[in-house]
């Protein structure tokens, strides 16, 4: 059934991957209309996250975000259809790097590195940043539980020289590239719930005490590697900036959880600044003291 439900779908994800960009929001807005005023999905959840997040907005200028950030959905969702089939030259164009010349010095100094970053604005293409880097890179993923489809996916993502892994695989793959001397660098979107039975960490987050994912830090520590976080900004429809920001080069010697801290911080004046670019529809909040 899996494999059927595969071939079915296949053929439409690629014919949408071959629109041009200007049909392919056109799209987009037809799925805003669905998604939004029809299905309402996880609305609900939208207007919590707001209400807790940004209690001293009123409800209209909430709703004017709760709406851009749905219309902002829509489009990162068929933007990573289009990763299926859109150019190295293309991507390179429309999500560029501001300050390159920041990681490319943490790079010289032949540690490996954890990049940490949010589900901000386009968090999808930033797999375009290994046409720059050196470093074998991995980003840290959940799996989807059709086979079929977790292959494409990182197929998809293989094409930009970025190789998936699974939570559980994160360890060993860090154990064995360190083993075989290959410098690499390991994407963290660390902003979401943890689980709070394996929670170590609270702290505030938009005013609110939730568990951290402290999982980045610890790696780090554990296995002597720089952290650094991927600012990414959203200046168009269809283009973003990206910039880099050193969180630690001796995260050996950083307080236990700091750089956590830190991250979150960081992640809090990137949503305020522009919070209809955050990805709204996950139940960040849904553990809080």
């Amino acid at each position: 059934m899996r494999l059927i439900s595969y071939l079915i779908v296949y053929p439409f994800l690629w014919c949408i991957s071959m629109l041009p960009f200007r049909l392919l929001y056109l799209l987009s807005d037809f799925v805003y209309l669905i998604v939004y005023y029809i299905i309402g999905y996880r609305k609900a959840t939208v207007r919590e996250n707001l209400a807790l997040a940004l209690p001293k907005l009123s409800d209209a200028e909430r709703l004017i975000i709760e709406k851009k950030s749905f219309r902002h959905l829509c489009d990162m969702f068929l933007e990573m259809i289009k990763t299926m089939t859109i150019s190295k030259k293309e991507i390179g164009e429309r999500f560029s790097f501001t300050n390159l010349e920041v990681y490319q010095k943490v790079e010289e100094q032949n540690k490996s590195i954890a990049m940490m970053m949010a589900h901000y604005a386009s968090y999808e293409w930033a797999i375009s940043m290994n046409a720059y880097v050196t470093f074998s890179g991995y980003a840290i993923y959940k799996k989807i539980a059709n086979p079929y489809f977790d292959k494409l996916v990182r197929n998809i993502r293989s094409r930009f020289k970025a190789y998936l892994i699974t939570t559980k695989e994160t360890v060993p793959t860090i154990i064995n590239n360190k083993k075989n001397n290959l410098l690499s660098i390991y994407g963290f979107a660390s902003d979401q719930s943890p689980k709070v039975e394996s929670a170590f960490h609270w702290q505030k987050f938009m005013g609110i005490e939730v568990p951290a994912h402290t999982g980045a830090e610890m790696l780090s520590k554990k296995y002597d590697m720089n952290v650094v976080f991927l600012k990414v900004k959203k200046v168009k429809r269809g283009y973003y900036q990206a910039n880099f920001e050193i969180l630690s080069e001796n995260a050996q010697n950083v307080p236990d959880y700091e750089i956590t801290d830190q991250f979150l911080k960081l992640v809090e004046q990137q949503i305020y600044e522009a919070p209809e670019y955050y990805l709204w529809t996950h139940k960040r909040w849904k553990h809080k003291r």
